[in-house]
Parts: structure tokens; C-alpha cells; sequence
């Protein structure tokens, strides 16, 4: 026993010492962030780089020897470079709330503890956040892969000039909160409606007799349900502390692939940093997905050619949507994603092209493409 304590003691120490130099090195770097920050003071941009960043994550996972897991050296750096940008300028994230709700989460995890979150009421309100200036960034949800599009999200791209900054994609797994001893005892479970529904099979196994009622927000949910005894929510996992609640289930949902893919969004920078008509994308160290907004003519043929173009110069397309144009009975426009970055040099004869054959285009954003978030993980080790 002695000779195990005296161990711990001088690893507990070791741990210490080693602390402090890590503490040190933070505020070294945390100081190059505020000279960076005061060097960038009078250029207009946005300080949130996914390109560079995720090259810094890929070279440190590269050169990593272990033990520390790779995906504890991500999570470590993400707060790293919330705090750097945060330093650098007070940086504000606008997100569909209210705190708790799924955005938040991958708002948080993504971009980091350090930024400064506001919810907004609507998808709406976000564009009109970013749009305002009110708000550098905002996280969107754009697509899951259950329900499909989120077609609120497409149509605000057309009143707005915001540009996709990077993208993620989320984990949805739900988990039924409350503070009632056991499943017998629960009578109401409150949530917003999609949950409800992703998790009907197991509701009607495990809960049979309770009540479902559709409220505007997980987040919301997980406030009524605390207040009552025979109540639950279903949410997201860490919304059992916000709200003051236990787990009971965890991943409840009927399907196990349920997944958002989620866009930050955010102001044109040096081509266009009011925003305002004309507007265009920073244009992105490292960025290998481009997201297009375009019409067409009507006569045949057009859309082929769009196609055509992007087939001759080997460009893949990995998503194409069309969505009715406002104002413009039977008319639509195509919202693309395609595997290359259509801002760089080599591509601008091709980006010609494509504006001749359309009546509008308009590039939304090049970008790297986006990591999977994997919550899941951690939802285990959650109270």
C-alpha cells in the first residue's frame, strides 16, 4: 500500500508540473491569437476558418504517437480554437434554440464553448441574424437523413446573401428524461413532434399508456416534463442536467441512422463584406465541396446542360434539389452540391459556362466537407 501511494504521489505530481507547462503554453498561444486578432482589427472576414483548422487537426492526428485517442485530440483542439477566435474577436453564433434544443449541441461542439450563442425563433431569424450583422455565424440545419430537406433553410438562401462557411454532420439519438422512478409510473411525454414520431415503436412498447404531446422544442419539452412527477421528455442527453432531469432510456429512436447535416453560415468577407447585392464567397484554404444555387430556361434540354459541364470537367454531384421560386408560379430553382471547389482559378472558364446556360447562378459556398460529430459516444457517460 505504501509503495502505491508513494507512486500516485509522484505521478500526481508529474501530472502537476506537467500542467503548468501546458498552462503556460496555452497563454503563450493565447497571446499570438490577440496579436493576430489586433493585426486582422481593420479587415473585414470572418475569423472562423474551417480549412485551416482542419488542416492543424488532420497534421497534429498524423504526428500523434498515443496514447492520447484521436478523438480526444480533436475535442481538445476544437476548444483551443474557440478560444483563439474568440480572443482574436468576440465571435456570435446563431442557432435555432432555445438552449438545448439539437442545434445548440452541434453549434457547441463544433465551433466550441468560447463563441457566444443566441437562439433565435426561427430559421428565419437566423438569416435575418447574419444578414444584419447582428451575428457573425449561425448554424442551420439543411438536411436529415430520415425526413429528408429542411425546405425552409433552401428558400432563405434566395433573400439572403449569406455563404456556407463549412458544414457538419450531427447524430440525432434520443433519450427519454424525467424525474419519475420508473417507466410505469410516466403519464406524459413531451416533444417536439419529429422525435415523437422517430420514436414512436419504442413510446408504444415501453410507454403504452401515456399521453404524446407536441411541443415547439426538445429544449421546451425537457422544462415542462421537469416540473412534473409523472412526466418525460424525449431530447437530447445533456439536456437532463439543463433541465434538472434523469435518464431513463437512452437511444430510443426506431431507426439508428438518423443523422442532420447541419451548415454554418455566415457574411461575404473582402468581395462582399456588406452583404449586400453582389455579394460573393470567401473563397477557402482546402476546400473540396461547393454548394450552387441556380434556374434555368424554360425550353428542353437545360438542365442536361448544366450536367454536361460539370460531367466534362470530371466534377461529381452529389446532391441536386429543385424548390418552387417564389413569385413565380410553376417556375423552380436547383440547389446542387457538387465534390470540387468550383471557386478555384482552374474552374472559372467552367463557372462562365455555367452562367451563360442559366438565368441565374450563384455560387453559396465552397468548403471542406464536414466531420461527423459522433455524441453518441459521449451521451453514455452522461448521469
Amino acid at each position: 500500500m505504501d509503495k502505491t501511494k508513494n507512486r500516485l504521489a509522484a505521478l500526481r505530481k508529474e501530472i502537476d508540473a506537467l500542467d503548468q507547462s501546458l498552462l503556460a503554453l496555452l497563454n503563450r498561444r493565447a497571446a499570438i491569437s490577440c496579436e493576430v486578432g489586433r493585426i486582422k482589427a481593420d479587415a473585414p472576414g470572418i475569423i472562423f476558418k474551417p480549412g485551416r483548422e482542419r488542416e492543424v487537426l488532420d497534421n497534429l492526428v498524423e504526428k500523434n504517437p498515443g496514447p492520447l485517442p484521436e478523438d480526444h485530440l480533436r475535442a481538445v483542439w476544437r476548444e483551443i480554437f474557440s478560444s483563439s477566435r474568440a480572443l482574436q474577436r468576440p465571435q456570435h453564433v446563431a442557432y435555432l434554440g432555445p438552449e438545448g434544443t439539437f442545434s445548440y449541441f452541434a453549434g457547441v461542439e463544433y465551433l466550441g464553448h468560447a463563441a457566444s450563442f443566441h437562439p433565435c425563433a426561427d430559421i428565419a431569424q437566423i438569416f435575418e441574424e447574419i444578414s444584419s450583422g447582428r451575428c457573425e455565424l449561425g448554424v442551420v440545419p439543411l438536411e436529415n437523413s430520415l425526413q429528408g430537406t429542411v425546405g425552409a433553410s433552401f428558400d432563405l438562401f434566395l433573400n439572403h446573401d449569406v455563404f456556407i462557411q463549412a458544414e457538419l454532420f450531427s447524430p440525432i439519438s434520443h433519450c427519454l428524461l424525467s424525474n419519475a422512478r420508473s417507466l410505469a409510473s410516466i403519464r406524459t411525454v413531451y416533444s417536439h413532434p419529429q422525435p415523437l414520431a422517430q420514436c414512436g415503436g419504442w413510446l408504444r412498447a415501453h410507454l403504452p399508456n401515456a399521453g404524446f404531446v407536441p411541443v415547439e422544442s426538445t429544449a421546451a419539452a425537457a422544462h415542462r416534463a421537469a416540473g412534473q412527477a409523472e412526466a418525460a421528455a424525449i431530447g437530447h442527453g445533456k439536456l437532463a442536467d439543463m433541465a434538472g432531469l434523469a435518464v431513463l432510456a437512452r437511444r430510443i429512436e426506431d431507426a439508428s441512422d438518423n443523422w442532420t447535416r447541419f451548415v454554418i453560415i455566415g457574411q461575404a468577407g473582402k468581395s462582399g463584406a456588406s452583404g449586400g447585392a453582389g455579394a460573393a464567397p470567401d473563397v477557402q484554404d482546402g476546400a473540396e465541396k461547393t454548394s450552387l444555387l441556380f434556374t434555368l430556361p424554360d425550353k428542353a434540354g437545360a438542365l442536361s446542360s448544366v450536367l454536361a459541364l460539370l460531367a466534362e470537367n470530371a466534377i461529381n454531384m452529389r446532391k441536386l434539389e429543385s424548390r418552387p421560386l417564389r413569385g413565380q408560379c410553376w417556375r423552380y430553382v436547383f440547389f446542387a452540391d457538387v465534390e470540387s471547389n468550383l471557386q478555384a482559378p482552374q474552374y472559372a472558364a467552367l463557372c462562365d459556362r455555367l452562367r451563360e446556360v442559366c438565368t441565374s447562378f450563384r455560387i453559396l459556398g465552397s468548403y471542406p466537407t464536414g466531420p461527423q460529430l459522433d455524441r453518441l459516444k459521449f451521451d453514455e457517460e452522461d448521469p
